[in-house]
């Protein structure tokens, strides 16, 4: 199993024990046992994704390189780099002119 399959797995299994906990809260035996069980699964996803991550770091292309050849390997197309937009430099703001006041003169 691949970084990338990992990841999806616990993203679902960790989705499907938040309802439940929530069904476990309100009193509910069935969804307590589910929990239950989910948290040993997510126990061993976490063990396995432990090891991905450190093979894949002292691999030569290191977590992105290893997540994107896990992708090509399942698809058959290399995954597209994600870019992130560059931030436009902010414009100072000038100084306003002061404004004097209208009134009577002084003499």
């Amino acid at each position: 199993m691949s970084i990338v399959e990992t990841v999806k797995e616990i993203r679902h299994l960790l989705a499907h024990l938040t309802i439940d906990l929530e069904k476990a809260a309100n009193g509910n035996k069935a969804a307590s046992q589910r929990v239950r069980t989910g948290t040993i699964k997510l126990e061993k996803d976490a063990k396995r994704f432990r090891k991905e991550s450190i093979k894949a770091e002292k691999s030569p292309g290191g977590l992105k390189k290893a997540a994107a050849a896990a992708a090509m390997k399942k698809t058959g197309k290399p995954e597209k780099p994600v870019v992130k937009a560059k931030a436009k430099p902010v414009a100072k703001a000038k100084p306003k002119a002061k404004v004097k006041a209208k009134g009577k003169k002084k003499r």
